[in-house]
């Protein structure tokens, strides 16, 4: 797999900061290529993930929807073509809009999630929004400590029979989800707040080298 230094020095510098996640590189990789194909095709991003690994299909989508540690300013033209549809909030909106990388989080819809809890299954609530929401070519990135997560193999389920791309953010053995996810990144811990407190640098490393790539200065 070729790869671009400009971005992967985000990698290794997560390696060299958590030696521990060497041995995990080239899943890291995998799942950002990934994800910037889909990007470069057209496609966004459905996270997902229960307790802290919920906000952390959060913190995910808030790095990717604005500037993470680039500016990301509006493109000229569009910066112009805001100016005419409103002179005075047309100049403002030009000087703080954002770029964003498409990405939603699948755990934020409390009446969507809550009806179809109360309507029919709630182990189901991720898997039916990733129905509607998911168009093939998206990806799938379902987080789960244990990698058992009923919620979140419903939706891998529904991912793979709608041609979305499917990464697993886990730690243990992988469980059920490394056997159903195109990319899995199993980070070597076993208890649920280690393997917590290594998905953050993996994803943020994802979206470091993902900004990096769409939005080089």
């Amino acid at each position: 797999m070729k790869e671009n230094r400009n971005e992967i020095r985000y990698l290794d510098e997560l390696v060299e900061r958590y030696p521990v996640l060497g041995s995990i590189r080239e899943d890291i990789l995998g799942a950002y290529e990934m994800i910037k194909d889909s990007y470069e095709a057209g496609g966004k991003l459905l996270a997902a993930g229960n307790g802290g690994s919920c906000a952390d299909s959060e913190h995910i989508v808030g790095e990717l929807m604005k500037g993470f540690v680039k500016r990301r300013p509006v493109p000229a033209a569009f910066a112009e073509a805001l100016k005419e549809a409103d002179g005075r909030r047309g100049e403002e909106l030009a000087k703080c809009l954002q770029q964003g990388l498409p990405a939603i989080a699948l755990t934020g819809h409390t009446g969507l999630s809550t009806a179809f809890l109360n309507d029919v299954n709630g182990s189901m609530i991720y898997a039916q929004q990733l129905y509607g929401y998911g168009r093939p070519g998206d990806v799938f990135f379902g987080i789960s400590t244990s990698g058992n997560s009923e919620n979140i193999l419903y939706a891998a389920a529904v991912a793979k029979a709608s041609g979305i791309r499917t990464i697993g953010l886990t730690g243990r053995d992988g469980g059920e989800l490394k056997k159903v996810c195109d990319v899995t990144i199993v980070v070597p811990e076993q208890e649920t707040f280690k393997i917590q407190e290594l998905h953050l640098p993996v994803y943020h490393a994802l979206c470091l080298m993902l900004e990096e790539h769409f939005y080089a200065e």
